[in-house]
Parts: structure tokens; sequence; C-alpha cells
């Protein structure tokens, strides 16, 4: 190898490709994060995780409440599959419009 650049890390790769899938996709780079975006994306969060852990609270108890049934178990894992799945999509969605309002 004749180039005098020198070798990238892993990391640096993977950023790489990141970026590019990114442009691929439409997404452009956004600008540094202001303190006010970077203060709701945090609430956001906090907020996600309480909700997330308020969830993981009620799915215990369903579960014990299920009185080992496998079919009522298979019901109860489905739906906090669910509820998880919900609020994870809604904090990316909220942190994305955070993100293009600048």
């Amino acid at each position: 190898m004749s180039d005098d650049r020198p070798l990238k890390s892993a990391f640096e790769l993977a950023m790489e490709r990141l970026r590019q899938k990114d442009r691929d996709e439409g997404i452009e780079e956004s600008e540094p994060l202001s303190e006010a975006q970077k203060e709701r994306i945090s609430e956001l969060r906090r907020e996600a995780g309480a909700k997330l852990a308020e969830i993981e609270i009620l799915h215990g108890k369903d579960l014990a409440a299920a009185g080992g049934d496998p079919e009522k178990i298979r019901e109860r894992e489905e739906r906090y599959r669910i509820d998880r799945a919900r609020v994870e999509s809604r904090l990316e969605d909220s942190i994305a419009k955070v993100r293009r309002r600048g």
C-alpha cells in the first residue's frame, strides 16, 4: 500500500458507514444542539425512563397474577413487549422533532 494516510480505527470506519447510510436515507447531518434542545431531550429521556420503569413494575405484577398459566404468561409478555416498543418509539419520534426544530 503506497498510501501515506494513516489507517482508520474500527470506530472511525463504523462512523463513516453510519454517516453514509444517513446520507443515503436523506437524513442530514444536524447542527450542534442548543442547550435548550439538550435539556428537552434529557427531559424526554427521563420521562420515558420513568414510564418504562412503571411498565416493568406492572409487568411483574401481571406475571404474578397469571398464576403460571402459559397462555396468560405469553399474552402478558406480548403486551409488555408492545408497551415497551411504543414508549421507545415515541421517545425516538419526540427526540427527532426536537432536533429538527433547531
